[in-house]
């Protein structure tokens, strides 16, 4: 790992962990890319490199924390007095339950396909393959949402039941996290601004907790102290800065714009993925 590399995959990071675009696939295909080009064997990898992956990802909470700061102070506020009043008729109060539920199910289904996603790491032909899977997933999902599904303002529990569950589905690389738990949301009615709001609020305690967990139960301290850290922490750095920028703009061209160029994106970049690790690499 090196300044440049750890730059390029910071920047990476936060494009992609807000755009349905699948980060981890994207990350992927910068790690093998730059194999390729210079000479490095794709399954030659490090600890180091996991550590960097967690790393940029905690980079990117930290935007969404900043970002919605606010809704997460009143899904707080709102949850304490549900609590101490034991009523929990506020729509905010609702939607903190809402994340909880979400997230279960998230890590009812993510533990048992975590091994097979590790895998992936050094299959970025078949990280391809899933990429264009995606793409077709958000085509479907605006093409349903705007001829056959009926709008709702909220989310309810059965469909953060079933965004929970594409989120733990996204846990293999090339299934874009925000790209199916927005898709999910409007399968269920959501609008987009509602949907990927909710997507946004419901990545944080998964990654807050890959973050604080991974560390303790993977890495040797040993080991850790010889890592690159000034190229992994300006990775983390520059992945927040752009990953706070990337949901700026994101909210208003979602607020106004459909996924379609996402979904056409996430198709051809499949495409040529697999056609350059299966054919060339």
């Amino acid at each position: 790992m090196n300044l440049i590399q750890a730059i390029l995959m910071g920047i990476v990071q936060g494009l992609s962990e807000f755009l349905p675009i699948s980060s981890s696939a994207h990350l992927v295909f910068t790690s093998n890319f730059y194999k390729v080009f210079q000479g490095i064997e794709i399954v030659q990898h490090s600890n180091e490199e996991v550590f960097f992956d967690i790393m940029v990802h905690l980079g990117t909470l930290i935007a969404v924390l900043i970002f919605f700061r606010k809704d997460i102070a009143n899904i707080i506020k709102a949850m304490w007095h549900a609590l101490k009043t034991k009523d929990w008729s506020d729509k905010e109060a609702k939607l903190g339950l809402y994340i909880i539920a979400g997230t279960i199910l998230t890590i009812v289904l993510a533990l048992p396909i975590n091994e097979v996603a590790e895998k992936l790491v050094f299959a970025p032909a078949i990280v391809g393959i899933l990429l264009f899977i995606t793409g077709f997933v958000l085509l479907g999902s605006e093409y349903m949402s705007k001829h056959f599904i009926a709008k709702k303002e909220n989310v309810d529990l059965k469909t953060s039941i079933f965004i929970g569950l594409a989120q733990g589905l996204a846990a293999l690389p090339g299934f874009s996290r925000s790209g199916w738990t927005i898709a999910t949301g409007l399968f269920f009615g959501l609008d987009r601004t509602t949907a990927a709001r909710y997507s946004f609020l419901l990545s944080i305690p998964i990654i807050l907790g890959a973050s604080m967990v991974y560390p303790l139960i993977k890495i040797d301290i040993h080991e850790a102290l010889a890592y690159n850290w000034t190229a992994i922490i300006s990775g983390t750095i520059v992945s927040g800065l752009v990953g706070y920028l990337c949901i700026k703009y994101f909210m208003k061209f979602i607020s106004k714009f459909s996924l379609a160029i996402f979904g056409w994106y996430c198709i051809l970049a499949g495409i040529g993925t697999f056609v350059f690790f299966n054919f060339f690499a």
